[in-house]
């Protein structure tokens, strides 16, 4: 199961008494679902332009996405519906890890063929694939080849987005993100720069060297602060404090909150 593509617009409600009449506008306070053209769908309407927050995950800047008003979502791939929590820790020990960087993926958008152009079956330490060859699945698995990985390289692909950003944290490889102009998700309470590494689209073919120049004790601190961020990326099967659920409305409900402007008295 995969979430991700559709829009959710969500706005907080707010007293009749604490809000201009601007904001008695009758599309707010409402959710709605629009298609998987969510960076679009308001753009021919405006009252839904100019009254909602689009809560998506192709956060794409290039793509009317405005900062401050619509919210990033994180896409996530849920492998066992029923225990959506399976197999996420147990990365293995730094110093046991075989691989600097590890992708593997099918083939769309413009930068991955990029990728494998420059580093597959190029580099011993970078381990670059399309889709995992069944020969090598059958020795390591995907999800062991994210945990004895130090890097995870998160490549978007139609969309800016990609759930193998949130499948790095919760394999505890520290992600490596080739989108330019995307906003990621919950950055306004995450500090990305912390546990992850942005990598312009241009600089692919320097992609070992900027992985290899990162010190030691910085790649050490952004493992753990990536495992520390671990739990506000989980699906709980119930929502627990600070989950998935709790960051994702807490971000609507901050831009809403910003937006809000109380007439001076």
């Amino acid at each position: 199961m995969r979430f991700g593509g559709r829009v959710a617009v969500r706005v907080v409600r707010v007293p009749a008494k604490q809000r201009p009449e601007q904001f008695d506008h009758p599309n707010r306070n409402k959710l709605h679902r629009i298609p998987t053209n969510g960076p679009f769908a308001t753009t021919g309407h405006v009252e839904l332009r100019d009254n909602t927050i689009k809560a998506l995950c192709n956060a794409d800047l290039n793509e009317n996405f405005v900062v401050g008003r619509d919210v990033s979502l994180p896409e996530t791939t849920i492998r066992t519906v029923r225990k959506p929590l399976r197999h996420i820790g147990g990365g293995i020990r730094v110093s046991q890890r075989p691989i600097l960087a590890f992708f593997a993926g099918k083939m769309h958008g413009r930068v991955r063929p990029r990728l494998l152009k420059y580093w597959r079956d190029k580099d011993e330490d970078m381990k670059i694939y399309g889709s995992l060859p069944g020969r090598i699945a059958r020795n390591m698995s995907y999800i062991r080849h994210m945990k004895s990985s130090k890097y995870c390289i998160c490549p978007m692909g139609y969309e800016v987005n990609s759930p193998r950003i949130v499948e790095a944290i919760y394999y505890e490889c520290v992600p490596v993100i080739i989108a330019d102009n995307f906003v990621l998700p919950l950055s306004e309470v995450l500090e990305w720069t912390a546990f992850s590494v942005t990598v312009a689209e241009a600089d692919i073919p320097k992609l070992k060297e900027i992985l290899l120049a990162i010190p030691l004790k910085r790649y050490l601190k952004m493992l753990m602060n990536a495992k520390m961020v671990q739990k506000h990326f989980l699906w709980n099967p119930s929502p627990v404090r600070y989950d998935m659920f709790h960051m994702i409305l807490h971000s609507i409900w901050y831009n809403r909150l910003n937006q809000i402007q109380i007439p001076q008295s």
